[in-house]
């Protein structure tokens, strides 16, 4: 072991990764080649790239594609130039980005692009979004989306669609993040983000133009244990308006099963914000969305009832530590006065941990209405999900129960 373990951590790597990279995809009638150009930044007099892979000792390089286009049957590829994550400015120096920090940004921008006409933050951590909002101003969504869960918004990435101002500087700047990105920086914004000595201040102009990404497809390589490769086209969701989703009904039997109650406009914007921040959450995933705000985020678990209970939970932890904050300007965990406590416990059990009324959405279908449950028996009120399963029904017949209402995607929406 190490003797300074911290070391590893500011270690800046050697990579021995080439300038240059080719891809090509050849049949008997055609090559088609993709030209990628190593990216690196110069901070302090040293010029790397990524710091180190997902952790200190792996090797990484990142690659931008420079050249070349690619169609296969009637899906073309993003073209070379359009850049976002991998092309980055960074404004502030003192450390080079490690490959988290590039991935964390890159799965922001990806759930971003579907907000372009309202202000909007998604803060990142592990690949996940553990809060994201749209607000009235940026200063309004930044702090929705912290408060939503600022325990594991520490140390996250916090992506912005507006050119950061000095209000959402001064609010981002009283917390600890390792990346904040934006399109651009007022007066005076940088000169307070600079005053964090390791965050990394990244620009990027084109999320500006968000929307044009939004349908763009690239193509995405997973790597096998023995070097095998996997290919596949990026995923897209096709339901971008509340006139994609069709009200949940089936056939089970001979008999017609549908929803009793159509979604209010509230319940329809929440349903389409829910479903395109649920783009960018690891499967199995199930997340709790009110307001414009997430409530609760369950990701990458092996079971539909497990991650909507995981989701819950987390709905009533956060709620209380946010409750707790902003009452006592402490955490929930080290609260000592019992009876502040007591009173904050009252409160979120009274509010089922913001989850009335809240929207429940789901990535893929649920194969019985025990994972629903979890949901409408804290209040939900709306559902959003694939459909497909043969047991439907079950799902309908929950919502009618419960008096919620609920529609499909016809699209599913898995992310590994």
């Amino acid at each position: 072991m190490p003797k300074d373990i911290k070391k590893m951590y500011k270690t800046i790597m050697d990579d021995h990764f080439p300038p240059k990279m080719e891809i090509s995809f050849i049949d008997s009638e055609k090559r088609q080649t993709l030209y990628y150009e190593k990216v690196s930044w110069t901070i302090d007099n040293t010029k790397k790239g990524l710091r180190y892979g997902e952790n200190p000792g792996q090797e990484a390089a990142l690659y931008r594609l420079a050249n070349g286009n690619l169609v296969l049957g009637e899906t073309e590829t993003i073209l070379p130039g359009r850049y976002l994550a991998s092309d980055i400015e960074l404004l502030q120096s003192g450390k080079h980005p490690g490959k988290t920090n590039l991935t964390d940004t890159d799965n922001a921008l990806n759930i971003l692009r579907y907000f372009e006409d309202t202000p909007a933050t998604v803060i990142v951590k592990h690949n996940n979004p553990c809060g994201a909002a749209k607000g009235a101003t940026l200063e309004e969504a930044y702090n929705k989306a912290y408060m939503a869960d600022r325990i594991a918004a520490f140390g996250g990435c916090i992506a912005l669609n507006r050119s950061i101002d000095k209000a959402t500087a001064k609010s981002i700047s009283m917390q600890y993040a390792e990346v904040v990105v934006a399109p651009d920086f007022e007066e005076g914004a940088l000169d307070i983000l600079r005053k964090k000595k390791n965050l990394r201040v990244i620009k990027i102009g084109n999320i500006s133009k968000l929307s044009n990404f939004v349908g763009k497809r690239c193509v995405e390589f997973k790597s096998l244990i023995d070097g095998g490769i996997i290919t596949q086209w990026s995923f897209a969701p096709k339901t971008l308006s509340k006139t994609d989703f069709t009200l949940a009904s089936c056939e089970y039997k001979g008999k017609n099963y549908k929803i009793n109650r159509e979604p209010n406009e509230q319940e329809y914007d929440d349903m389409l914000f829910g479903w395109l921040i649920e783009s960018g959450v690891t499967s199995n995933s199930v997340i709790y969305v009110k307001d414009g705000v997430t409530v609760g985020i369950g990701t990458g678990e092996q079971d539909r009832v497990g991650v909507a209970e995981i989701a819950r939970d987390k709905a009533y932890k956060k709620l209380a530590d946010r409750y707790c904050f902003e009452e006592h300007n402490i955490a929930y965990n080290e609260i000592t006065d019992i009876d502040k406590k007591a009173a904050i416990d009252d409160r979120v059990k009274q509010e089922k941990g913001g989850l009335i009324g809240a929207c429940m959405v789901s990535d893929a279908f649920f194969p019985f209405r025990d994972g629903i449950d979890v949901g409408l028996t804290q209040g939900v009120k709306s559902v959003i999900h694939p459909g497909g399963s043969l047991n439907d029904y079950h799902s309908i017949e929950a919502c009618n129960e419960f008096g919620a209402t609920m529609v499909f995607t016809g699209q599913r929406s898995f992310k590994h």
